[in-house]
């Protein structure tokens, strides 16, 4: 009963790797898409789960057929033996998992319902197969996948799981293409800031803490070899991240985060396959070696414009393809158990990881290309540039709100509009402290129009009083203009008395005009 008991807090760990996931990318991923993000991780959850119910498990641990795949335990019941039910229970976690690797790799440009119908085609075809050839054997009673009869050993999972999803994600980014201004016409690579690179360490660690069950309860028993795994689990990830910490102080004399981020990860992967058959230093070497090459693939990625948003290929595909390598390279051939030499171990560990990246990467490949002819995956460029918060979910963020305002009044100059204020939150704060420049901004815009307009009374009375020669204070339309505080308002009052002066001189022009006219005509 303990090793049953093993198996199902093993299997929770694994879960709480979703999670992780979760935070890991939608952290590393723009704000405007980070609702869309987090989702995918709970949609594709949930369709693996159920399709590894429903014919996943069969395919992957029935009966075999020649060694290709399972032909029984369909709708399993698992009522009758605990000790099936929560085998079934954990590897669904492991299908899980592998499948929301793409969440990451094509994050930003997905339509959601084809996001859907890649996670089905993943978990429901191609992980079950590949899961049969190579660990068909470890379920009680099993003849074993063709791959596995080989001697390919891949202890938890760095093609089987992880290399697998790699594949599939390399697969999609490559049919749909780069982000909206992630590389430049002339080849030059434009960095995509993440939204929240806190939430992505936070990711990162609840990814370790997974790691746990993952590569622990791989054992399918509390035995002695669990703590020696769990040990050399930490230990690779621990190294990883310490190798990625060096490399990014030597190139770009900074440490970046997100080096840190997939250099544990890298770790974390690259030591799965091995864990049960190295020691203590030789899993340092394999994590820190991981994330050499993982460092590495990511570099050459973006040389050749491939845009991966958060390196998942580079993380999951490259390191899970050199620590399944480390099983013949470096693995105490007496743990292994296969019986092969060295040299010849390497070369089925070779053949495993090939076999992974031509049956996940060509025939996803092959049918996303037919099926993005006719059924386009990728959301438009107005789509991309709003976010997929929006476009995708109608799900608007304060942040958004907040842009979208602002975004009206650069195109429109009108300032009426203003922020909703969420309180007691950053973005809150900063739409509050924005209103209240637009109120000045547009406090000081009507008062210019106000200005503007008084000018053109006073420009049109002055010009109106000369042209027709009428030179009547009380005519000029100026009284609004006379009661300003400020410098127009003393033009205003000056040309009043001028206007009263001059009005009063053609008084008495016309005055002098009459005396000289009735003198005359007394003389007369």
């Amino acid at each position: 009963m303990i090793d049953t008991l093993w198996l199902l807090l093993c299997s929770g760990l694994v879960f709480l790797m979703q999670a992780g996931f979760m935070c890991l990318e939608s952290g590393l991923t723009r704000s405007k898409n980070s609702i869309n993000v987090a989702v995918k991780n709970l949609a594709d959850f949930s369709i693996s789960a159920g399709l590894f119910w429903v014919f996943g498990y069969a395919l992957m641990f029935g009966a075999s057929q020649a060694g290709w795949f399972g032909v029984s335990g369909f709708f399993p019941s698992l009522n009758d033996d605990p000790n099936q039910t929560v085998f079934f229970l954990f590897q669904m976690m492991f299908c899980g998992t592998a499948t929301t690797i793409v969440s990451g790799a094509a994050a930003e440009r997905l339509k959601f319902h084809a996001y859907l119908f890649l996670s089905v085609f993943l978990s429901g075809l191609i992980y079950p197969l590949f899961g049969h050839w190579s660990w068909n054997g470890i379920a009680p009673g099993n003849t074993g996948g063709w791959l596995e009869n080989l001697g390919f050993v891949d202890f938890a999972g760095s093609t089987v799981v992880h290399g697998v999803g790699a594949w599939f994600g390399l697969a999609v980014i490559l049919v749909v293409g780069a982000r909206q201004g992630r590389f430049a016409e002339k080849g030059q690579s434009n960095r995509i800031q993440g939204s929240n690179v806190p939430f992505s360490v936070l990711g990162a660690l609840i990814l370790w803490f997974g790691w746990v069950g993952f590569n622990g309860g791989s054992t399918l028993a509390l035995n002695e070899q669990v703590p020696s795994i769990v040990i050399n689990t930490v230990l690779a990830g621990v190294a990883g991240m310490i190798t990625a910490a060096l490399l990014s102080s030597l190139k770009k004399q900074v440490v970046e985060v997100e080096q840190l981020i997939n250099g544990s990860l890298a770790g974390l992967v690259a030591v799965t396959a091995c864990c049960h058959v190295v020691n203590a230093p030789l899993a340092m070497i394999v994590g820190g070696t991981g994330a050499v090459v993982t460092l590495s693939t990511s570099q050459l990625l973006e040389r050749w414009q491939i845009d991966d948003a958060v390196d998942a290929f580079p993380v999951h595909g490259a390191a899970g393809i050199w620590g399944t390598l480390c099983v013949g390279l470096f693995g105490q051939l007496d743990l292994i158990g296969t019986g092969l030499s060295r040299g010849n171990q390497v070369m089925v560990q070779l053949f495993g990881v090939g076999v992974a990246a031509v049956w996940t990467f060509g025939l996803a490949w092959g049918v996303l290309t037919l099926v993005n002819q006719v059924l386009p995956l990728r959301i438009s460029l107005e789509e991309e540039e709003i976010g997929l918060n929006v476009s995708e979910h109608r799900a608007k963020t304060e942040t958004y709100e907040l842009f979208q305002v602002m975004d009206y009044q650069a195109r429109t100059n009108d300032l009426s509009q203003r922020v909703p204020v969420e309180p007691f939150t950053e973005v809150g704060h900063i739409a509050t402290r924005y209103n209240q420049v637009i109120n000045a901004f547009e406090k000081r815009q009507n008062q210019s129009a106000e200005d503007l307009a008084h000018i053109y009374y006073v420009t049109e009375a002055i010009v109106a009083a000369i042209e027709n020669r009428s030179f009547q204070a009380d005519n000029l339309g100026l009284d609004e203009v006379v009661e300003r505080s400020d410098e127009l308002g003393a033009l205003a009052r000056a040309i009043h008395q001028i206007m009263a002066i001059v009005q009063k001189r053609e008084q008495q022009v016309m005055d002098l005009e009459q005396q000289l006219e009735s003198h005359r005509k007394g003389s007369n």
